[in-house]
């Protein structure tokens, strides 16, 4: 099985996790298990790299790219929104670092039967883990007018949001919209022609935006951060890469959040929430890919990775 994806901020997230060779650590989105790999080199036979994917091809292909680290490796075949159950029901309480390189991998791009892209024409369904019951054909074709605008503008920051929604009603009204290149050539009609000139693909920003509602990408970040910082000893790192503002908003504001004390509104003599910060933010502005990085790969163009350390 091919699965071709190049590590984004491979060498800036190794420097960042800070690690030590005894620790625990976690690759929330191992993927083509780049990442995942340079981790477990650094890692003691007393080290363990818990790794997580809902793609089964990421794991599969991870047991023969990961066999010689199987002492210290274990691979979980589950969304990271599950990172504490998953770790505690294999008795690990406590960890030293976590990586999460959110959003689509290189290889569902590029697997054109799974329908994340438009540049390749399969039946509509962008799940990432293919034991889910929804698909892109379900949003499409099942969706109100009503949801899918709004999906479309919030997820997709899609100005034609509106019309493309509404061609996408009247299109299935005839008949479903069974295929990436159906959808395309719906969005295609709905955008016009002279808006489309400059620019990325007219189908980008919707197709991003229905991957994101399939998976439900952004209901899972703030989870996954808490959880994995009420776990982290003191010291340990919390290292995540983005590749749109929506992903690097929610990262953004929930280290913020993490980093405050008190919470309590300002009129108040005293505080009574208790909240201590919990979180140092290593990286006030996120570490940006070099343009060597982005001539050797173009796909990293739109990467921040963004840092924080457990108090």
């Amino acid at each position: 099985m091919e699965f071709n994806h190049v590590s984004v901020l491979l060498n800036e997230c190794i420097e960042n996790l800070n690690i030590k060779p005894d620790g625990v650590y976690v690759d929330c989105t191992m993927g083509g298990a780049g990442h995942s790999r340079e981790i477990a080199k650094r890692l003691s036979d007393k080290g363990r790299l818990v790794c997580f994917d809902q793609d089964i091809n990421a794991i599969n292909v991870a047991k023969d790219r990961l066999k010689e680290y199987n002492d210290r490796v274990v691979l979980v075949h589950s969304n990271f929104e599950n990172l504490k159950e998953e770790l505690e029901s294999r008795g690990i309480f406590k960890i030293d670092g976590v990586l999460a390189d959110l959003g689509v991998s290189s290889h569902q791009l590029d697997e054109a039967d799974r329908g994340f892209s438009y540049m390749h024409d399969a039946r509509l369904d962008m799940r990432m883990d293919d034991r889910a019951s929804m698909s892109a054909w379900q949003v499409v074709n099942e969706y109100s007018q009503e949801d899918l605008y709004t999906i479309i503008k919030d997820y997709g920051e899609e100005k034609w949001a509106k019309r493309i929604a509404e061609f996408i009603v009247k299109e299935r009204a005839d008949h479903s919209i069974d295929t990436t290149f159906d959808l395309v050539d719906v969005i295609k009609k709905a955008i016009p022609k002279g808006a489309r000139i400059d620019g990325p693909h007219p189908a980008k920003r919707t197709f991003q935006a229905i991957r994101i509602e399939v998976n439900n990408e952004l209901g899972v970040i703030n989870k996954m951060i808490r959880d994995a910082v009420s776990m982290m000893n003191k010291g340990g790192r919390i290292c995540i890469i983005t590749f749109h503002s929506l992903e690097d908003r929610i990262v953004k504001n929930e280290f913020r959040d993490l980093n405050k004390d008190c919470i309590c509104p300002p009129e108040l003599p005293f505080c009574q929430c208790n909240k201590k910060s919990e979180l140092k933010i290593i990286t006030r502005k996120p570490i940006l890919p070099s343009e060597e990085e982005v001539d050797f790969n173009p796909r990293s163009r739109s990467s921040k990775l963004r840092v924080g350390e457990k108090k």
